[in-house]
């Protein structure tokens, strides 16, 4: 299991205060990003490498594929 531990949690500023359909990140971790639903904060945590992460949301941002596919590092729930 990844440790968590001193995760800061981020949401998107375009996110509203309505609490609607959103994910937090934490990219303050050594060599992972962690990624969880907002409304199910002590839910399953996604965990991908940096640069897998970096890749997505450039796909995100400019459409299309922008880098290597994006591939999880491991979830919370697979210990």
């Amino acid at each position: 299991m990844t440790d968590l531990t001193g995760a800061v949690w981020r949401k998107s500023s375009r996110s509203g205060g309505n609490g609607g359909n959103c994910v937090e990140v934490a990219d303050n971790l050594p060599g992972i990003v962690a990624v969880r639903d907002s409304k199910h904060q002590r839910g399953p945590v996604l965990v991908f490498n940096p640069a897998s992460w970096a890749s997505f949301v450039a796909a995100c941002m400019y459409g299309g594929n922008r880098g290597p596919r994006l591939t999880s590092v491991a979830s919370t729930e697979d210990a």
